[in-house]
């Protein structure tokens, strides 16, 4: 994978080099056109190609050399020193290259001799460091665009996939945390009614699938959620008699939304857990439900012996809360109250989000 990726990046920066260079080269020699005659303008493509070819040389190494060894590593004093020696002695060996390599094919006149070059600042500044600037200057500014560019790019990507690890890791408490709480229940079925055993075992098989396959899933309907949980209630009904807990649903589907999968299941689970669990008495637990076309509304409370507030920091209300920010970010709504030992949890989410 690491290959590919270096084997796209390389032909991607080979392929805006050669049109950058071609495209800068073509408007060098363009701009020239009509101020020479003749053979002085095959002089001035001449001179332009020469200035060229150290243009590309010279961006390349401040960019890739200067810029990624010493500029981004906060390294400017160093930088500094090496752009300005790296200026001067790659505008020298340039004019070194049109004296003595470019000029003898269409003149006939006296060297300037290599003291003459190397000291002549002024000379060097105007003619070959300015025209190295100003076409290494676009250069690296466009590489810049285009690595910040690369770079929001990646930053955006990472965060996703952070976000998809901790989803994941959020399901992978969720699961162990379901199943060891339904496996108690078969347990103590086992142990007070063995004739119901199996259908208790039919039913946690019905979840388990749910959450093994459709709990992978981005989304799900809400019937298919709830109708999960009628099976999860009808298993844990199977513990308590009926003067112990009393169950009232109340379901208006209106449109055919979509909930992220296992978000009802664990509020349900939460009550029973927090509420029949906890309570020797009388249980009651009042689930209501309502689609249309704006939104779902998911709304259950249960009957609570004590202050129920600091359950809120358990794994099930956290792992809520937490995927509710995964899917919806703030465009969700998550009321959690307790009065007169009423504990109740209202969710509000989009009919439909991605």
């Amino acid at each position: 994978m690491m290959k590919i990726k270096a084997d796209i990046s390389f032909r991607q920066n080979f392929y805006f080099q050669l049109f950058f260079w071609i495209a800068l080269f073509l408007f060098g020699t363009a701009r020239t056109y009509g101020e020479y005659e003749g053979g002085l303008y095959k002089e001035s493509v001449i001179y332009n190609f020469c200035h060229w070819i150290f243009q590309i040389i010279g961006a390349n190494f401040i960019y890739y050399i200067l810029i990624r060894h010493f500029f981004d590593r906060k390294k400017y004093l160093e930088f500094s020193l090496y752009l300005l020696l790296s200026l001067y002695f790659i505008s020298v060996i340039n004019r070194i290259f049109i004296v003595y390599v470019a000029e003898p094919f269409f003149m006939n006149e006296v060297k300037d001799s290599f003291f003459s070059i190397f000291t002549d600042i002024r000379y060097l500044l105007f003619h070959y460091t300015f025209p190295l600037i100003s076409g290494a200057f676009i250069f690296i500014s466009i590489l810049f665009i285009i690595r910040y560019k690369d770079e929001k790019e990646n930053t955006i990507r990472l965060q996703k996939e952070k976000s998809d690890l901790e989803l994941k890791s959020l399901k992978a408490q969720l699961h162990p945390h379901f199943l060891f709480n339904t496996l108690n229940n078969i347990y103590s079925l086992s142990l007070t009614n063995s004739d119901k055993t199996s259908q208790s075992i039919s039913q946690l098989s019905d979840i388990l699938d749910y959450s093994l396959y459709k709990g992978q899933k981005k989304w799900v309907s809400v019937s298919e959620e709830l109708s999960i949980i009628d099976d999860y209630i009808a298993l844990e009904s199977l513990r308590y008699y009926d003067e112990r807990l009393k169950i009232n649903k109340k379901y208006e589907l209106h449109s055919s939304n979509t909930i992220p999968p296992l978000l009802y299941l664990t509020l349900v689970e939460n009550a029973f857990k927090h509420g029949a669990g906890k309570n020797s008495g009388l249980t009651e637990i009042n689930i209501q439900v309502e689609t249309n076309h704006r939104h779902s509304v998911f709304s259950i409370e249960n009957t609570s012996t004590g202050d129920q507030d600091t359950h809120e920091q358990g794994i099930g209300l956290q792992n809520i809360k937490k995927q509710l920010h995964y899917h919806y970010q703030h465009d969700f709504s998550c009321q959690i109250s307790q009065e007169n030992n009423i504990f109740k949890v209202e969710i509000t989410t989009p009919s439909q989000y991605d």
